[in-house]
């Protein structure tokens, strides 16, 4: 930088002496061809004037202007060596290799209750990943979409990450109809999705991962659970839940579990409301009915913010987990953090991961998110499901020696690892994940008391056999195109 500013110097220097130059013989011929001894005079006044202002001029620039501009180039040169060399080194820098990963979780409406922290839960994964090394020698570089609750933006934000983007694998949807809403996009691209939340089981696409629940790891222990003595022997069960997919599917299988153990129809009802559903009264009122004989129960798939004014109308009415207990299958530690914990104490949830699980995985796994996220925020099920399922599919990548969707999926199938709440395993052939089971009782800090926990890995059933009772389950779906 020094040098060019020295040549631009020079160069105006030297135009200046050159039109003093010019401006001398301008006076030189005027003089010759002055008709008066008064024009010479003048003439010659002029050019004696103009001679000492180059004396001046050239004085003064040898003096004050170039010291001042010598010690401009001096500070210039002394401050800038850093910076120059900075700019040079990152030029050199060879640029990291990176894999995309996509992150398709809503950040905004009604589901961003449950979903923004998903997000939270991928990042902190690929951090730790990164900072191990990366997956084949490369960095992750996830891409985050933000699909608003809105089914088909999933399904154009799905898109965007697989042509666009050209992510290696995604991880997102929440609710069952987004991820049916994905589900032709990535078979027709045969792309991969780890899909992390319960669900309602009756699908297998060999294009998704399920990191979390199906219905026998999920909806039947808990059935069971508050049909035992343990759980109240609850002989009447209110089915109530949001307005879509997972829930009327969920209800389908419970109800035929409830029969085929002799609950009468009577015993049962089944009722549904929209998502972002906020007036509770009417709803709550027929459960205190139901419940006055004093041997029903709730089994909850109400998603997203639904849930706060349903558990504050519960409260408002007078009603205890004593009363009626609440077997809730979509309400964790995270979506107690935006509830009134304390009127809630004693209502139950069925999950396959608490934070409340006490191994010392699980301790790191806290402390890290806590960490990086904040000291108020919480884990929970589908925040570990969420997170675990980034490491399946670096150590499939890794075991496989490459990114290739149908290498890596053969690379998945039978994988054993260790999950901040305990070793799982994945199935060796049909998409779900080997977990444990546990019943949690809501305390006051808004945290869980196990009070169930099934004897080791509970093994996924895809389809439920309480809906396919001869055992003929549909072929998988999806997969390497023919």
């Amino acid at each position: 930088m020094a040098r060019y500013l020295r040549i631009v110097l020079v160069y105006t220097n030297a135009n200046f002496y050159v039109v003093i130059v010019l401006m001398a013989c301008v006076l030189i011929l005027l003089n010759e061809k002055a008709g008066s001894a008064m024009l010479k005079k003048i003439n010659l006044m002029l050019f004696a004037g103009l001679i000492a202002t180059v004396f001046s001029v050239g004085c003064s620039s040898s003096s004050t202007e170039s010291s001042s501009i010598e010690s401009g180039l001096e500070a210039i040169t002394s401050e800038s060596p850093t910076e120059v060399e900075s700019v040079t080194e990152d030029e050199t820098v060879t640029e990291v290799e990176t894999v995309k990963i996509g992150i398709l979780h809503s950040l905004s409406g009604t589901m961003a209750i449950s979903e923004s922290s998903l997000v939270d839960a991928v990042q902190l994964a690929v951090a730790e990943i990164n900072a191990a090394g990366g997956v084949l020698g490369r960095e992750i570089e996830p891409v985050v979409v933000d699909p608003a609750s809105d089914w088909d933006l999933f399904a154009e934000k799905a898109k965007e990450l697989i042509v666009t983007e050209q992510v290696a694998v995604t991880f997102g949807c929440w609710t069952s109809v987004s991820r049916k809403s994905v589900l032709p996009v990535f078979e027709d691209e045969n792309a991969l999705l780890f899909y992390p939340v319960q669900y309602e089981g009756e699908e297998q696409s060999l294009n998704v991962f399920y990191t979390a629940a199906t219905p026998n790891q999920q909806l039947i222990p808990a059935a069971q659970y508050m049909m035992s003595e343990a759980g109240g022997s609850c002989k009447k069960f209110y089915l109530l839940g949001t307005d879509y997919v997972f829930p009327r599917t969920a209800n389908k299988v419970l109800k035929a579990f409830l029969k085929s153990e002799g609950v009468a129809d009577e015993n049962i009802i089944e009722e549904y409301t929209p998502f972002h559903h906020q007036e509770y009264q009417t709803i709550v009122g027929k459960i205190k009915e139901f419940a006055a004989s004093g041997d029903a129960c709730i089994l909850s798939t109400i998603n997203g913010d639904s849930n706060v004014p349903f558990y504050k109308e519960f409260a408002n009415q007078g009603l205890t987990s004593v009363d009626c207990p609440i077997m809730a299958f979509s309400v964790a530690e995270d979506e107690l953090r935006a509830m009134d914990v304390p009127p809630l104490v004693g209502h139950l949830a069925a999950w396959n991961y608490f934070q409340s699980v006490d191994s010392e995985s699980n301790a790191k796994f806290i402390a890290a998110f806590k960490a990086k996220f904040g000291a108020d925020r919480v884990t929970d099920d589908p925040i570990e499901a969420a997170y675990f399922g980034v490491y399946v599919w670096a150590a499939a990548a890794e075991k496989a020696g490459s990114f290739d969707v149908d290498l890596v999926r053969e690379a998945v199938y039978g994988m054993e690892f260790d999950a901040p709440g305990g070793p799982k395993k994945m199935h060796e052939s049909n998409q779900h994940t080997l977990k444990p089971v546990y019943i949690g009782e809501i305390l006051a800090d808004g945290q869980f008391r196990i009070v169930h926990e099934s004897d080791g890995l509970v093994s996924p059933d895809s389809y439920s056999s309480y809906l396919h009772p001869d055992g003929k389950y549909p072929a998988p779906t999806g997969g390497p195109k023919k």
